[in-house]
């Protein structure tokens, strides 16, 4: 679908014009012509705007696109970081239990062994959590895992990307609405080409100005609108 007016229809707009103005200010007055001449300069302004608006459109779709892949995609590697967390974190409890079971059957070098199998960020939260004497204190944590000092660098990795993949994706939102802006202001300008196309086909001069005039308010408005968003991206 296309987002902005092509240069052969803006270029067949303004001949037709032309062709129609040429035919009816033959012989009229100097006002005739100085009203036809102010009408092709619309025309072409309202032109170099609908193409302007029209390529701004298309850049800021692209730029949406680039953004909500790069989401998705950070977002694929968050879930495959939060896959290997929860698999370390299941590892964890599993020779922790492993060491508890020891531990509880007396069988000490059967504990030892276990506690020397824990991983290094598993280790230190186990001995904060041995400091705090869980065997006679009732206030300690139930489990080493409970403690600040556990730590997942998997489990940290997949938090960072999660929290870009959700910047990333607000950036994709935010340029397919100016995207949307660029398109309808599209629009108004391709509706501004309109009233001044066939403005030259109504005889009476009341309604070709009045239209001309209706134009030059929608102009100002697209103006003003274009003046409030960003410029293309780079």
């Amino acid at each position: 679908m296309p987002e902005g007016l092509s240069a052969a229809e803006v270029g067949k707009e303004i001949a037709e014009h032309k062709e129609h103005a040429e035919h009816r200010t033959g012989g009229h007055s100097r006002h005739d012509r100085l009203i036809s001449i102010a009408e092709a300069v619309l025309l072409s302004a309202v032109a170099l705007l609908a193409a302007w608006s029209g390529y701004s459109a298309a850049k800021w779709g692209s730029e949406s696109s680039l953004s909500l892949a790069k989401a998705s995609a950070t977002r694929t590697e968050a879930n495959r970081f939060d896959i290997e967390a929860t698999q370390i974190r299941t590892l964890d409890a599993v020779k922790f239990n492993s060491a508890f079971g020891a531990y509880a059957t007396g069988n000490m070098k059967l504990f030892q062994l276990a506690v020397n199998r824990f991983r290094p960020g598993y280790r230190a939260a186990f001995d904060a959590w041995v400091a705090t004497h869980p065997l006679k204190n009732p206030k300690a944590r139930p489990d080493p895992s409970d403690l600040p000092q556990y730590r997942i660098a998997e489990e940290v990795q997949g938090q960072a990307l999660d929290a870009e993949a959700d910047a990333q994706f607000k950036e994709g939102e935010s340029a397919t609405g100016t995207s949307d802006k660029y398109v309808r202001l599209t629009v108004l300008l391709a509706a501004i080409l309109f009233l001044i196309g066939i403005s030259s086909h109504f005889p009476v001069r009341a309604a070709r100005y009045g239209l001309i005039a209706t134009a030059c308010a929608l102009l100002v408005v697209s103006v003003a609108q274009l003046a409030t968003l960003p410029g293309p991206p780079a």
